[in-house]
């Protein structure tokens, strides 16, 4: 969950806020997509208007055409893992932003996923980290899909972590996770299973609370 927050949010809270109201909405119109209206998104997300216009020009600066597709993505997200290859975390992470599988990511759709990592209450956080690992959208995570999530997990924090991992590291990391969640061993985890169990794990529930105030 860090690694999905950390990375989104360590260049947008440095922005420095808009001076002029006017600027701000200058700007959204000069852009190839115009995102909605900052008092909309205030009604859609958890952020204040002030904290938008901050995001939008973090956004703006990265994507100044106000839409980012999946190698933009890629290229943004592999500067913050310069010892791995996170290239195909960043593919999965891209298909949980793009919920309406446009093939790109507006303004919308990233503020709307960060409110919810950062703000939402913690059935919204675990819904949305569900749906990152439910790779085909079935409804439900299979074995295959958490060891595709968690090998690209391993891929992207490199050779240089410490200690050493073994190679058979993700699959002993996915065995233990289903072991714990898999209720009634039927070799799917559904949504209830998923948040039952993350309830019951205190490592986990800490770092859904990392990030609720970072920007």
């Amino acid at each position: 969950m860090g690694a999905v927050v950390g990375t989104l949010t360590m260049q947008t809270k440095q922005r420095r806020p808009s001076i002029d109201k006017a600027d701000d909405d200058l700007e959204m119109t000069m852009v190839c997509h115009r995102p909605e209206g900052l008092d909309q998104l205030e009604a859609q997300t958890n952020f204040s208007k002030r904290e938008l216009q901050v995001l939008y020009r973090g956004f703006k600066n990265e994507c100044p055409s106000g839409v980012v597709n999946e190698e933009t993505f890629k290229q943004i997200y592999s500067q913050f893992f310069p010892h791995g290859d996170a290239s195909t975390y960043a593919h999965f992470l891209f298909n949980a932003f793009d919920s309406a599988h446009t093939g790109s990511i507006k303004f919308e759709d990233f503020v709307t996923a960060l409110s919810i990592l950062l703000r939402g209450t913690v059935t919204e956080k675990l819904q949305w980290t569900f749906n990152l690992y439910d790779i085909n959208r079935d409804g439900y995570i299979n074995k295959e899909e958490m060891t595709d999530i968690v090998r690209a997990i391993y891929d992207m924090m490199g050779k240089y972590t410490y200690p050493v991992l073994k190679n058979d590291a993700p699959k002993q990391h996915v065995d233990a996770f289903f072991q714990k969640m898999d209720k009634n061993r039927d070799g799917v985890v559904t949504l209830d299973e998923f948040i039952l169990s993350c309830q019951e794990d205190e490592n986990i529930m800490r770092s859904l609370q990392l990030f609720e105030n970072v920007i």
